[in-house]
């Protein structure tokens, strides 16, 4: 349903509230650079310290800002059901092209609970819906037989899988067949996802750098790996640098860097120290990539 190369959009703060000015511009930015869709108030957008009032204004910023020209799958997810039904609904109504919804971190619900949750949302809210495994962040891991088995609920259409694990890559898409896609959610393993049949990535890197993920993934579709390793091995330091502290810090700081947004994060959150970003600097400055860095500051 999705393909190519879709942005976990960071969200500009300014003030301490969001900045919409910035965040259409950044949006507009995007699809200039050819990027497949966009995904508004996930992780990357720090979600988990948005209000409700704000999570549903993010989505709808995000929505009328692209107006139809790229799909627009807005993060929904909660550790609260409840929740993640009211702004699923929301992003419905608002017009999203689907749904991006984290399994539930904090609680560490069992597999059944798993299971119960992504289903209630699909049966309450009739959106095309994709899975979010992030084990990293939820402290919890989306088995490849509950993966199979809310595959046959006919609006859960995707996973997103974070793991980085390409054994538990393959083995849920044996136990899944052709039931539903497979985006990769590790900037990192694009290349090895997609060779074994993933369709997309959800990218953190594709905030700065669209162009070369673009066409690493688009390489990818036309199965020209000599091609798809030159990007992968470009954005290596790059990716490197994004996570060496915990996202979004470091590319909210990268945005900065080139003048985009101020770089505002929410408590708990903190700026990204000095010695991580010279670390940063120096990799967007050496970057060989298809995207052109004009730093600022």
């Amino acid at each position: 349903m999705f393909h190519g190369t879709m942005t976990a959009l960071v969200t500009p703060f300014k003030h301490g509230i969001i900045d919409e000015e910035a965040f259409r511009a950044h949006i507009e930015r995007q699809i200039e650079a050819g990027i497949d869709g966009l995904i508004p108030a996930g992780t990357t957008g720090e979600a988990a310290t948005l209000s409700l009032k704000e999570h549903t204004q993010v989505i709808r910023i995000a929505i009328e800002q692209t107006a139809g020209r790229v799909p627009v799958i807005a993060g929904t997810g909660s550790n609260n059901t409840a929740e993640s039904i009211e702004l699923t609904a929301a992003a419905k109504s608002l017009g999203a092209d689907a749904a991006l919804l984290i399994s539930p971190y904090y609680n560490k619900p069992m597999q059944e609970g798993i299971y119960c949750h992504y289903r209630a949302v699909a049966e309450a809210v009739h959106l095309p819906q994709i899975l979010y495994n992030v084990p990293g962040r939820t402290h919890s891991n989306i088995l490849p037989e509950t993966v199979a088995r809310l595959s046959q609920i006919s609006n859960i259409i995707g996973v997103k899988d974070a793991t980085a694990d390409m054994d538990q890559l393959m083995r849920t898409m044996v136990v899944c067949g052709d039931k539903i896609e497979f985006y990769s959610g590790d900037d990192a393993t694009a290349l090895p996802f997609m060779a074994l049949g993933g369709v997309a990535v959800i990218s953190v890197v594709s905030n700065i750098a669209p162009r070369t993920m673009g066409a690493l993934t688009q390489a990818m579709a036309q199965r020209d790996l000599i091609a798809a390793r030159h990007h992968q091995v470009a954005l290596v330091e790059l990716n490197r640098t994004l996570f060496i502290r915990s996202n979004p810090i470091p590319v909210k700081a990268a945005c900065a860097l080139l003048g985009w947004i101020e770089g505002g994060l929410r408590l708990p959150l903190t700026p990204l120290d000095n010695e991580a970003c010279t670390e940063l600097r120096a990799a967007m400055q050496a970057f060989a990539g298809e995207d052109a860095f004009h730093l600022v500051s």
